[in-house]
């Protein structure tokens, strides 16, 4: 059974969204080992200047970096990165199992984004979309558009 790691920054605060969570590692256990990982989200003044953000994203990174398990295939969550439907999502996951990837990474970073070097280090940058959504319910969706791959993979009606 593959293990899919949603590595990220911060913690879910809102009940409504730690319910929504648990509902999806839930089902997903018929499918996968799921884990989610937090790391601490380094603080920055509500006014940072770019230096101060770019040192906040190095040290989230590192933290992100740290968690990754060897020979594992790792999608980082970026605005610069490419979006997918559903289907080529299944198709990515399902390819990673055939070719013997014991562990897929997520990784999401703060509401400033990921380090360049956290972006270098994955196989697939990928983005949600290009409208922008509240950092925290990006975790939500992410663990609902794996479940509904795993879905596709597995037949079931869900996906529809």
């Amino acid at each position: 059974m593959t293990e899919v790691n949603i590595i990220a920054v911060g913690k879910i605060k809102e009940q409504y969204l730690k319910d929504a969570c648990a509902e999806y590692r839930k089902r997903l256990g018929a499918f996968c080992r799921i884990n989610i990982c937090e790391v601490s989200e380094y603080r920055i003044p509500d006014k940072p200047a770019g230096k101060e953000i770019t040192l906040a994203l190095e040290n989230e990174g590192k933290q992100l970096l740290s968690l990754i398990k060897p020979r594992s295939y790792t999608f980082s969550l970026c605005i610069e990165g490419n979006q997918m439907n559903s289907e080529n999502l299944a198709l990515k996951l399902s390819e990673a199992a055939l070719n013997g990837i014991p562990a897929i990474n997520f990784i999401i970073g703060s509401s400033h984004g990921l380090s360049e070097g956290v972006k270098e280090q994955s196989d697939y940058k990928l983005s949600m979309s290009q409208m922008t959504f509240p950092h925290q319910l990006a975790r939500v969706m992410l663990l609902e558009q794996i479940y509904r791959a795993y879905s596709i993979i597995n037949n079931k009606k869900y996906h529809k």
